[in-house]
């Protein structure tokens, strides 16, 4: 095999492994769910068998998978990692978790502004419509506000930045852990209207393939999110 060819061998697998890690961490693929057969997995995705193997094996090596001979590949049950522990139960830990985020997460949206690919794009974009229209329902809409920011750790194409996010689990969107009186009623409603006009200047910033846009745009939604959670 020549060297431009395991390059792009090297690279498929990558792009292979971080859209099978975030279906993962989105919860497509949940504990005990066996994944795509190698065969679909080709066919899917336009690969090589060798691909494919290069690629779960990886998936294997970060803890993820299990193969089961004669049966196929599983996703195994996540253990905490001793290091990290994230928490969001009070104020304080709310405000203090999103101090972290905006470091980790600007830095994602500049690296997603440069290097995301259409597909991308269109998976954020979905993502804002399913939010958008949950809230205008007066429905959770935590689920479609989680993938978004995913996707964007994804789109950096640094699997990571997918890692990190996954291991802030709940707490990556924290006011699921607040109080129920805290998240009823006009409050709620006005917070996620506000959350998503932010939302759409982050993915125009990254459409635009404007890294400095992007990161100030996540950067002050998530100082908005959290004056917003724990006001002073």
């Amino acid at each position: 095999m020549t060297e431009p060819t395991r390059k792009r061998s090297h690279s498929r697998a990558h792009d292979l492994v971080s859209s099978l890690t975030q279906q993962i961490l989105l919860g497509t693929f949940q504990a005990g769910d066996r994944l795509p057969s190698e065969n679909t997995l080709v066919r899917e995705h336009g690969v090589s068998r060798t691909v494919v193997r290069e690629a779960l094996s990886k998936l294997q090596a970060s803890g993820l998978v299990e193969p089961r001979h004669g049966i196929g590949t599983f996703v195994i049950e996540r253990q905490t990692q001793a290091g990290l522990r994230v928490g969001a139960e009070n104020a304080a830990s709310v405000r203090e978790l999103l101090e972290l985020r905006i470091g980790l997460e600007g830095q994602a949206a500049a690296l997603a502004a440069v290097r995301r690919s259409d597909d991308h794009l269109a998976r954020m974009r979905q993502a804002l419509d399913d939010y958008q229209d949950l809230a205008a329902a007066g429905d959770s809409c935590i689920e479609a506000d989680r993938r978004f920011h995913l996707l964007i750790a994804e789109a950096t194409g640094n699997l990571y930045f997918s890692e990190m996010m996954g291991q802030l689990g709940n707490g990556l969107i924290p006011r699921n852990r607040l109080a129920l009186a805290e998240r009823s009623g006009a409050r709620l409603a006005r917070q996620a209207y506000l959350a998503n006009l932010e939302h759409e200047a982050i993915l125009n910033a990254i459409r635009r393939q404007d890294p400095d846009a992007a990161r100030a745009a996540i950067c002050l939604h998530l100082s908005n999110s959290r004056d917003r959670l724990v006001p002073d």
